[in-house]
């Protein structure tokens, strides 16, 4: 088994593949190299920003401290083109592209990119055509005015149950709303704009009284138009800012019609959901490259330890493993590309979108967070120094299985969509001819007899069937790749 390609995402995606031999793609990659990786190196030690709350007079500004280079290594992913090519080629293909290079180097990085484009995309498709014309434009830029957006769901009580944890309340004001409340987990804390959820006043107090509304950094006025509260210093990620948002009658407008809301909410964290799989590749990617980097020149009982039988078989075995997640991930890519323009009510085809979304996003995060922690491993003691960066793979990989919702929630959400939606029809013929015919009729049993059970048995049990779907559809997408070259 060839490992070449690995210290490249370019040239491991193409292996894989993807259509990632692109000029502009390549010389992103080739200023990570010789200077984004050394910045994110230095970000990464300097820890949590800091958040300057007040100007010397007195005048409250909430402006995050970075050091001028972190910020000219974010502006790089836009001026490549990580929102605006989305427009100008009509597919989000080009995005997941940068964000699966930026993650090899930095994932954290890739979080402000990714909850930009979540924030752009509903923009873009359910905003009015006022609303649009005033903010759409800058967040295409091409340059460094660009503005970032950002994803703010998540309350104190938690992101999973969203129906009784947002208390966030908004209250139309003429042709606008306005929001109060409080955000806990606000990751790019400070972007000029963000997506939030919020109940709309006197709605019902479940999912269905839910929206989702835009909300500007500074109102009309001019003015501050949510507070940070404070940033958190977190295990993890330190090169995107999150933080605590406070909204105090901040006005905002409601995108969508107001009985899609939920809709709308779970269409940003699918787009984000997908990307958080595609880092997980990456990450998984970069780790592997370095332990083998490190195996090939650390000796041990008088020979490179990559010649050792056992450690030489478990890095067949984990490349093997990145290449079906590598598929898992991207396959989820193709299949949102084709859909994501679709408002409710949603096809089929996007219902089958969904289902691979939940596996893809629950396989790729447990396959990173493993995978990092076996190169670690390989490293033995070193692997623990910060200074070799292999302990940063592992914390940066620790935060994959949470984001977005967690691995919990994937599973539930792909039990839903397979039980309402029958997406597991769908799935298995998507894989018809990439698996042998028996295996897939015996996993569609599987799963039919699981959707009959109980349903304190039908979702106590779900994690070995949801594992087993994920892993099957996983081989399979790659075998079907192997098998058409």
């Amino acid at each position: 088994m060839s490992f070449d390609g690995l210290t490249s995402p370019v040239q491991f995606l193409q292996q894989v593949g993807i259509l990632a031999d692109q000029e502009w793609l390549r010389e992103y990659e080739a200023w990570f190299e010789c200077e984004g990786q050394g910045i994110s190196d230095a970000v990464d030690r300097a820890g949590t920003p800091w958040l300057r709350m007040f100007d010397r007079l007195g005048a409250r500004v909430d402006e995050i401290l970075y050091p001028p280079e972190y910020w000219r290594m974010l502006k790089r992913g836009y001026r490549a083109g990580v929102l605006w090519r989305v427009f100008e080629q009509n597919s989000l293909i080009p995005s997941y592209l940068l964000l699966y290079t930026t993650a090899f180097y930095d994932p954290g990085l890739a979080c402000p990119y990714t909850v930009s484009l979540s924030t752009v995309s509903p923009l873009a498709k359910y905003g009015g055509t006022e609303l649009k014309a005033r903010f759409l434009p800058t967040m295409l830029h091409r340059d460094d005015s660009v503005w970032q957006g950002a994803t703010w769901m998540t309350e104190i009580k938690g992101g999973s149950d969203l129906g009784t944890a947002v208390e966030t309340v908004a209250q139309r004001d003429g042709s606008k709303w306005r929001l109060t409340g409080d955000k806990y987990f606000a990751s790019n804390a400070g972007a000029e704009l963000a997506v939030v959820a919020a109940r709309r006043e006197g709605a019902p107090q479940n999912v269905r009284g839910l929206n989702l509304y835009l909300v500007p950094r500074r109102g009309e006025d001019g003015q501050l138009n949510y507070l940070i509260r404070r940033l958190k210093d977190k295990i993890a990620t330190r090169s995107v800012p999150t933080g605590e948002i406070e909204f105090r009658n901040s006005e905002g407008w409601l995108l969508g019609q107001a009985e899609h809301g939920i809709y709308l909410i779970l269409e940003v964290l699918n787009l984000s959901r997908v990307a958080n799989s595609v880092g997980s590749v990456a990450l998984a990617q970069r780790a592997i490259a370095d332990a083998y980097s490190f195996a090939e020149r650390r000796t041990a009982f008088g020979k490179p330890i990559i010649e050792h039988p056992l450690l030489r078989r478990q890095f067949e075995v984990r490349l093997q493993g990145l290449r079906a997640a590598s598929r898992l991930a991207w396959e989820a890519v193709s299949l949102l590309d084709k859909v994501w323009q679709e408002k409710p009510p949603y096809s089929e085809s996007y219902h089958l979108f969904r289902l691979i979304a939940h596996l893809a996003k629950y396989w790729t995060a447990e396959f990173a967070l493993q995978t990092a922690k076996w190169a670690m491993e390989v490293h033995g003691g070193v692997g623990t120094l910060q200074e070799f960066r292999v302990e940063r793979w592992l914390r940066e990989a620790m935060i994959l299985a949470i984001w977005e919702g967690t691995s919990h929630r994937q599973m539930l959400d792909g039990l839903e969509v397979m039980q309402h939606k029958s997406a597991h029809r769908l799935l298995f013929q998507h894989l018809a001819g990439k698996a042998p015919e028996a295996q897939l009729r015996e996993m569609e049993a599987r799963v039919e007899r699981q959707l009959r059970l109980p349903e304190v048995d039908r979702e106590g049990t779900l994690e070995q069937l949801f594992s087993d779907l994920a892993s099957l559809t996983a081989d399979a997408l790659l075998r079907g790749r192997v098998g058409s070259e």
